[in-house]
């Protein structure tokens, strides 16, 4: 995976992603910010242990892919919107970029130990503490980049309790994910040769968020 700056790529979203979202322009930044097969047998009980990751010693992780999101605005509006997004990953440090389905940059977030920042296109970065309170702060709604670090892999956060559920047709994979208030699915792996997470869905209930992300490896 390469280590220069983010790529900005242009994307079309399948149709597993859509109904046609539409976007208020108003909305759009706010929006794209907010960024299972049938089995033969019956699925395992979830799981409850303090999270412990099956992290390797690889620390540097980059995934390029598409996203749609549906979401309630601040007046309680349901909002949907879709794009692209670029994520790299070195030791502690999260990048991610977003874009619009022309490719255009439309927010770059960094999330690091010290402090988070959130650069807009034309205007001065915001800083925070978390990645989380900064989002907070400027949209309304907090993306979970400090989960999705470890969810991406796929593993739990090691911070916190977590309910696991494996897949009933390959148990050494994950189907499901109960953690912080937020429920991920794997709906798809790579196809070999590929290895890791195709298509992941993540849905919070309290504010409501949806996201569906599609990895291309």
């Amino acid at each position: 995976m390469a280590d220069s700056r983010l790529s900005i790529r242009t994307a079309v979203l399948r149709p597993v992603l859509r109904p046609a979202l539409r976007l208020a322009p108003g909305a759009a930044l706010a929006a794209l910010l907010a960024l299972a097969g049938c089995a033969t047998q019956a699925p395992h009980e979830p799981s409850t242990a303090r999270a412990t990751t099956s992290l390797t010693t690889q620390t540097n992780r980059a995934y390029h892919g598409r996203f749609a999101v549906q979401y309630n605005d601040q007046n309680g509006q349901q909002r949907n919107a879709y794009g692209n997004f670029d994520w790299r990953q070195t030791d502690s440090t999260v990048t991610l970029q977003l874009l619009n389905p022309l490719g255009s940059t439309l927010a770059i977030v960094t999330s690091a130990p010290s402090q988070a920042t959130l650069e807009l296109p034309n205007k001065p970065p915001l800083t925070a503490d978390n990645v989380g309170t900064l989002m907070q702060q400027a949209l309304g709604f907090a993306l979970p980049v400090e989960g999705l670090r470890y969810w991406l892999q796929p593993s739990v956060a090691p911070s916190s309790r977590a309910h696991t559920s494996a897949d009933p047709q390959n148990p050494q994979r994950l189907s499901q994910i109960e953690q912080d208030g937020w429920t991920i699915d794997y709906i798809a792996y790579a196809d070999a040769p590929a290895t890791g997470v195709k298509r992941v869905n993540l849905t919070r209930e309290d504010p409501p968020l949806q996201i569906k992300l599609v990895l291309d490896q």
